[in-house]
């Protein structure tokens, strides 16, 4: 695997002295912590980030991750859905999304021949792709009608994320659709699917959303994958997952930045060990590679796991998560031909191509994981996020046609690379590079770049991988299993607070947490300021 290069520029801004004292001491500089910094610190709040990497951003981050190639990609988190327009307002911040003109190419054969869904350019192509794929315009009807129930759950849905949490009666009530809250909320989403759609492929591209990040059935009893599901389709109140320009480096670079301007001190080299507090004041101990240090504060925000504040705080952790993915980075000399002659592979590979995510094909893979063995067809998704924004990509490498592939494999849960990470990696590596190229007309390997050092420009991380590389817990994207938009038993006002009064979760793993969003970095803000009295 490539070497890593040095990772971004640190704040440059002084760490914490001895004996300081702040209105909120924020643990891990991720995305969330530095939404956090930005609003308490506007609000006239002193403010310091303690992160333990080398650079903010936590996955949220932009790399050159191949030696002496000018390609700067977004490493992990890749695409924006759930950030809402009013914190980028509300910060001022200087970050533009591009949306996708084509939402999904699906390949697959039929009858012999290779075919698949092209979903988006216009209506009318849209319609016409579903009728050469099933034969008949049912299907498009049934994707329009179930679209536009998404659509109005995502309408109402959306800004409760940044407001205090709403009851499950007043969430009901505000969706106002009992249809759609039996689909979404008390029903296996793979009732509301088979009921919807006959065609397997058409289920297939649907049921995907649900399983992103989350290991689970169709129709897991438990409502993990509607959860899953409600958060990737609610996005801007309409479910549309854009491109950051400049790659998601951009994005926690203008958090950055605006935190700083507002006077919040970021210290990155600054590893949290332990939080002692009395519910009133907290004692915060860090490490850094001169020694230990102290600092007090009257607020504590936690921008990491639920597991990983537990081991802060001292408290029984929860219950262990999971996570279920493969991640993979590429750059090619140029994107590979398809089987499928009558599309064009720079629309097939501008929105998410679906590689081996028929719904039976994603239920024979959910088994085979579930019984321990790597799936024997993997399934996974692709995109490339320099044909909507080359400014990724140096001037040189776009004048030659390179374009990056970002891959995010399902159905690969955390325990089946726990024998041997290194081994597994590269065989699911392998075999879903194998999948991909049933429907290519020339080897993905052909179109490869290769790095400074002649080595094919790919790199591959497992849930292992990133666990330790970014601490989240069993490689889990989401800290835990995601939580429904609304108060359940424990939940506090906004969905952030703990045990403890003056501690706060601004991570992922708060309720309305998961993905890119900001949400429980401004809602911890919020609920700070709110016992803090308010601005100062």
């Amino acid at each position: 695997m490539p070497a890593t290069p040095a990772p971004q520029a640190p704040t440059g801004r002084p760490g914490p002295r001895p004996h300081d004292s702040y209105d909120a001491v924020i643990v891990g500089g991720g995305h969330n912590g530095l939404v956090a910094a930005a609003y308490l610190a506007r609000a006239g709040r002193s403010v310091l980030v303690l992160e333990r990497l080398g650079h903010t951003g936590g996955a949220a981050v932009s790399t050159r991750p191949f030696t002496g190639v000018d390609a700067r990609l977004s490493r992990y988190s890749y695409l924006v859905s759930l950030l809402p327009k009013k914190i980028v307002r509300d910060l001022d911040l200087d970050f533009r999304v591009r949306g996708r003109t084509i939402s999904s190419y699906t390949p697959v054969e039929r009858d012999g021949r290779p075919t698949g869904l092209l979903v988006g350019g216009g209506e009318r192509r849209t319609r016409e792709a579903f009728a050469r794929l099933t034969g008949s315009g049912r299907e498009y009807e049934s994707w329009q009608r179930f679209y536009g129930m998404t659509g109005r759950v995502a309408q109402r849905v959306f800004p409760t994320l940044t407001e205090p949490l709403p009851t499950r009666d007043e969430l009901r009530a505000r969706i106002d659709d009992e249809d759609a809250w039996r689909a979404l909320f008390e029903e296996p989403i793979g009732v509301a699917v088979e009921s919807a759609f006959h065609d397997d492929l058409v289920r297939g591209v649907v049921l995907t959303d649900a399983l992103i990040g989350t290991f689970a059935d169709a129709h897991d009893p438990t409502l993990s994958q509607n959860r899953c599901f409600l958060y990737h389709v609610i996005g801007g109140g309409t479910g549309a997952w854009d491109v950051p320009v400049g790659g998601m480096g951009a994005l926690t670079d203008a958090l950055a930045a605006a935190a700083r301007a507002a006077g919040a001190v970021l210290a990155t080299g600054h590893e949290v060990r332990k939080i002692a507090t009395d519910g009133r004041s907290a004692e915060i101990t860090y490490r850094t590679p001169d020694g230990e240090g102290t600092v007090a504060a009257r607020h504590v925000l936690v921008n990491a796991s639920p597991r990983e504040l537990a081991t802060l705080t001292g408290d029984t952790p929860p219950e262990p998560a999971e996570g279920a993915q493969l991640k993979v980075n590429m750059l090619l000399k140029r994107l590979p031909r398809l089987r499928d002659g009558s599309v064009d592979p720079r629309e097939a590979f501008a929105g998410t191509f679906h590689i081996a995510e028929g719904y039976d094909q994603l239920a024979a893979s959910y088994a085979q994981a579930a019984a321990g063995r790597l799936p024997e067809a993997p399934p996974s998704e692709i995109y490339c996020h320099s044909l909507t924004d080359p400014t990724i990509l140096g001037p040189d490498l776009v004048e030659q046609g390179y374009q990056t592939l970002t891959l995010f494999g399902l159905h690969t849960p955390a325990r089946l690379f726990e024998a041997d990470n290194d081994a597994v990696r590269e065989e699911l590596l392998k075999s879903t590079l194998a999948q991909l190229d049933t429907y290519l007309a020339e080897p993905l390997a052909d179109c490869l770049a290769t790095d400074a050092e002649g080595r094919p420009c790919i790199e591959a991380r497992t849930p292992l991988d990133l666990e330790r590389d970014l601490g989240l817990p069993g490689g889990n994207i989401f800290h835990r299993a995601l939580a429904w938009p609304h108060t359940q038993e424990g939940t506090g006002r906004w969905g952030v607070e703990t045990r403890h009064p003056n501690v706060l979760l601004c991570g992922a793993g708060a309720v309305r947490g998961g993905g890119v969003s900001g949400v429980p970095g401004h809602n911890a803000a919020m609920a700070a300021l709110e016992a803090l009295g308010g601005p100062s």
